[in-house]
């Protein structure tokens, strides 16, 4: 495929050795000659990263090159995104720290490792930390899956703006590159949920040197190689997936290859500026097409260079291949990690998707275009995990963000080059999509036949449009990889919100469960859906959401689990949600941004919940719909209130009037006491709704 861009290869590992294979680096638009990188023994160890001084020193290092700084535990598993970074760094070469969840309230944890040689690596973790901390309905969580003991309080608000900030102070001249979910997605002005108004490129706001965007292999280690080489900050500016700041003082590029967006100044105070915005920036994540991308704020602009190119089969082989312990850091001792119990025993065979969800993130931080590990790479991590003498035998998944899409691929790469679909399947499957399952069926058959292997689960979304198109494939999953129930994601009902969504009409989820239910009868076994659906995603109304209420009743559907609607950085459904405007047809788009009108929805989709009747009540009466309440066959709800409901009622009431007595308005209990001076200490602070506000009121109008 010929492109005017070539960036750092990750090679395989050759035959004589670990070591990587440096390639030529190369700018945007005219070639620029780099210094080759530097040839390093690989330095891999069985034992996981250090993370304190100690584990430093006993591996002899008087410095480390790179301090990983990340707002997860550490654990030294793939599907961690510190371990996978980490590994690849330190087998071409370089001496790597893990600084996990710092206490950001001082740099003397950034200090641990003494002065990096080359740089700070810096990320929020896995998860955006705004999203980390806060429900859709902006309450602090109960939890956090990625740290320790699932407990709260780890990382701070906006992790990448604190960490970037105490990098500087901590070491002065270091450069800090900034990467993963969180800068990702704030890479350019985003709407932020949490504060309710467009924010600045996080680039600016965290002073970031240089900004890493999308899955992080190439460009951290083309950073790595270019400073070890002793360029600066300044000459890496050709690098793909990058995006860096330019002084007043300095002219942004203005060639064919490059597009201005509306400023940040018109994003924030216009929202078809916004719109405008949001529109270009998502037609040019195509890596083969997208052209570079400049937003001024103020006097100062930010440049956005294309996208790094997908990693080959090789690469992806390379990357997963690497010596990971597949454990958290064994400082945690006994202490759970959410997170990893969950996908301890997964394995993932693919990353990317072409679905282009508008809620959905993966699309925007991972691409479109697939990437698949090769079957003799999996097969390699199966037979390490049947190795460990903790593997109880049993795979818990084996997909990706999509299960169903592995080396699945555009058929004509001279047309995926200039192709700007976001979606490949929406509204309707691409005729040049290879969409056969025949690799996959053939990777889960020698999966589960692997010695030391009992079951091997299914549990990745499935695409249901793909696979109900393959009658092998349903057949092999429902005879051998569900355990009684499989998670699908219709998501609605409603064919103006699911045309919003992207995704497949509900005719698509009654055919697949049809379809899944026949296979299911010919293997011998009852197994059943578990769909997931979300309430008030843009263009979702009240109406909307009765409706889906009464499929799942005529369906005899009882989700267990459902989605409040969070607008996140960067995604369509965002920009619908905070303009009113769909920014693909300028069109205007309902949205539910109330919570009150949240809450209803989300009660809808859970009607049958006694402690939900009242809030569906409401609804029903809003909606002019008391046809629904009663006893007939279609009601949702009876005309009496269960016992249920009035206790929650007087549950809740007593609770307002108990925070009223304390004059607690954000969370309830009793206030912190003061010291001698009438000021309460930093140790007992309470961490509530967007704790460093400088009021402590709650804006009434989102209530």
């Amino acid at each position: 495929m010929n492109s005017p861009f070539t960036c750092t290869s990750i090679a395989p590992a050759p035959a004589t050795g670990p070591n990587w294979v440096p390639v030529s680096l190369s700018g945007l638009g005219a070639p620029a000659a780099s210094p080759p990188a530097p040839q390093r023994p690989s330095i891999a160890s069985p034992l996981p990263l250090p993370m304190t001084r100690a584990e430093m020193q006993a591996r002899g290092w008087d410095e480390v090159d790179v301090v990983f700084v990340s707002g997860d535990a550490y654990v030294d598993h793939p599907s961690f995104a510190m371990a996978l970074l980490g590994r690849l760094l330190e087998s071409a070469g370089y001496r790597v720290a893990i600084l996990s969840q710092p206490d950001w309230h001082s740099a003397d944890a950034w200090r641990t490792f003494g002065k990096p040689r080359l740089f700070f690596a810096i990320s929020a973790g896995n998860m955006d930390s705004m999203i980390n901390h806060y429900t859709a309905n902006r309450k602090v969580r109960n939890d956090d899956a990625y740290s320790p003991g699932g407990k709260i309080g780890r990382r701070p608000d906006r992790a990448t703006l604190a960490y970037c900030q105490r990098a500087r102070e901590a070491y002065p001249g270091v450069p800090v590159v900034a990467g993963g979910v969180e800068a990702s997605l704030r890479r350019l002005a985003h709407y932020d949920y949490w504060s309710d108004k467009v924010r600045r490129s996080i680039i600016l706001d965290s002073k970031a040197d240089l900004l890493i965007y999308g899955m992080g292999e190439r460009g951290i280690l083309e950073v790595a190689d270019r400073f070890a080489a002793g360029q600066t900050v300044r000459e890496m500016r050709d690098m793909r997936g990058l995006v860096y700041r330019l002084g007043a003082a300095e002219t942004p590029p203005s060639d064919e290859g490059t597009l201005l967006l509306p400023s940040y100044e018109e994003a924030s105070t216009d929202k078809r500026a916004f719109a405008v915005m949001t529109r270009i920036a998502h037609h040019e994540t195509n890596p083969y097409n997208a052209k570079r991308l400049v937003q001024f704020h103020g006097r100062e602009a930010i440049v956005c260079n294309p996208p790094q190119l997908p990693l080959a089969q090789p690469e992806m082989d390379r990357v997963y291949g690497l010596p990971y312990t597949r454990k958290p850091h064994p400082s945690y001792g006994t202490q759970t990690i959410p997170a990893y119990d969950v996908v301890k025993d997964s394995v993932q065979i693919m990353r990317g998707c072409f679905g282009g969800c508008t809620f959905c993130s993966i699309t925007a931080h991972e691409g479109r275009i697939i990437q698949s590990r090769s079957a003799e790479n999996v097969m390699g991590e199966v037979r390490k995990m049947t190795a460990d003498p903790d593997f109880k035998g049993v795979i818990s998944d084996i997909g990706g963000p999509t299960a169903n899409m592995y080396e699945m691929r555009c058929t004509k790469p001279e047309v995926e080059a200039v192709c700007r679909r976001l979606s490949c399947v929406h509204p309707t499957i691409c005729k040049l999509l290879g969409i056969s399952h025949d690799p996959l069926i053939d990777l889960m058959k020698q999966v589960r036949e692997e010695p030391g292997v009992k079951k091997v689960f299914v549990a990745s979304g499935i695409r249901m449009d793909l696979a109900r198109r393959s009658p092998e494939y349903m057949k092999e999953l429902a005879t051998h990889h569900v355990g009684g129930l499989l998670k699908v994601a219709p998501e609605h009902t409603d064919s103006r919100v699911l045309d919003l969504m992207k995704k497949p009409g509900s005719d698509d989820f009654l055919k697949f469960d049809e379809e899944f239910k026949k296979a299911s009868a010919a293997a011998g076994k009852k197994q059943y859906l578990v769909p997931y659906y979300i309430a008030s995603h843009p263009g979702s109304d009240l109406d909307a959401m009765i409706d889906l209420a009464l499929f799942l009743k005529r369906n005899h559907y009882r989700p267990d689990q459902v989605q409040d609607f969070i607008p996140s950085p960067f995604d369509l459904a965002a920009c619908m949600y905070y303009t009113g405007l769909d920014p693909l047809t300028m069109k205007p788009v309902y949205t539910a941004q109330h919570l009150r009108d949240r809450k209803l929805q989300r009660a809808l989709l859970q009607f049958f919940k006694p402690e939900n009747y009242f809030e569906v009540r409401r609804a029903l009466e809003q909606a002019g719909r008391q046809d629904l309440i009663g006893d007939g066959c279609d009601c949702l709800i009876p005309s009496r209130p269960p016992k249920q409901a009035l206790d929650k009622r007087r549950r809740e009431a007593n609770s307002r009037t108990s925070e009223q007595r304390e004059g607690d308005h954000i969370r309830g209990g009793t206030q912190p006491k003061a010291d001698a001076g009438g000021k309460t200490p930093p140790q007992q602070q309470k961490a509530g709704y967007r704790p460093h506000r400088k009021s402590h009121e709650r804006r009434d109008r989102k209530r």
